[in-house]
């Protein structure tokens, strides 16, 4: 990623300013929320009373929450953001979102139970349902992919009740080529996605994880033969050449075909 960066961050008293002119021009009926990266407890605790006033507002409002607290390399996990988030994201936001998208390192986090096999990511993503999201998808793994190195592996969760009071759990492996590069943002475009494809495939997680998995291949490959082309042949391509490539993407975004698909477990 960038190696710098400028700006300013958003305090909550600025977040709940900006919600209460949403609500005085009553403006504050919404279908989805979503919510990323952010470093402030406080801001994230007024993330939460939003979304549960906004439910009230429509009680079919879809929460989608991306826990971005850190990531692994190398097999060893750390956190990019304060730790005293964690608690926050366990205790307060995950119980009111619908769908999560964390990764590894964050599913072991939320959860505090470490993850060496699908078995045990399985047994993870029963831990997070029960905390309350009835989607749960861990967007990136360590573990070993039945495809071989060369892949990725994902794992998704959807979790409903039936007509009869019983629950209905549909898992699902998905694996992906991993691509050899440093992208910014890929973990935003995937959130985006899902929810976008959950909207359309609301009770099928398989076509919803498809379709975003594949658009996600579509854009990073675009992106790194751009990025290529730009460096120079025998080149790295740099932070700034490898931005994805979302607007040669749009039709890739809108209908991808699909070219990863999902197994079920």
């Amino acid at each position: 990623g960038y190696a710098h960066w400028k700006g300013q961050v958003l305090n909550s008293d600025e977040l709940h300013e900006l919600y209460e002119g949403l609500k005085l021009n009553k403006v504050n009926r919404y279908d989805y929320v979503l919510t990323g990266y952010t470093r402030d407890t406080s801001f994230l605790a007024m993330v939460v009373d939003i979304v549960q006033e906004l439910k009230q507002q429509n009680s079919n409002l879809v929460y989608v929450c991306d826990p971005v607290m850190g990531d692994k390399w190398n097999g060893e996990g750390s956190m990019y953001v304060p730790k005293d988030l964690l608690p926050v994201y366990r205790d307060k936001v995950v119980p009111v979102a619908d769908i999560i998208t964390p990764n590894q390192f964050e599913a072991e986090l939320l959860t505090g139970r470490k993850i060496h096999t699908e078995k045990e990511a399985l047994e993870v993503m029963d831990m997070l349902h029960a905390m309350g999201p009835e989607t749960v998808v861990i967007t990136s793994s360590d573990l070993q992919a039945p495809l071989g190195n060369d892949y990725l592996i994902a794992l998704g969760s959807h979790r409903k009740t039936k007509a009869d009071g019983t629950k209905m759990t549909q898992r699902i492996r998905v694996e992906s080529p991993k691509v050899d590069a440093v992208f910014v943002g890929t973990g935003d475009l995937f959130a985006a996605m899902l929810l976008a494809w959950t909207h359309k495939h609301p009770n099928n997680l398989k076509v919803a994880c498809e379709k975003t998995v594949s658009a996600m291949q579509h854009v990073l490959q675009r992106t790194i033969k751009s990025a290529k082309a730009q460096a120079g042949e025998g080149n790295k391509p740099n932070s700034a050449q490898l931005e994805l490539r979302m607007v040669q993407s749009k039709k890739d975004i809108e209908n991808p075909e699909i070219i990863v698909k999902a197994t079920v477990l």
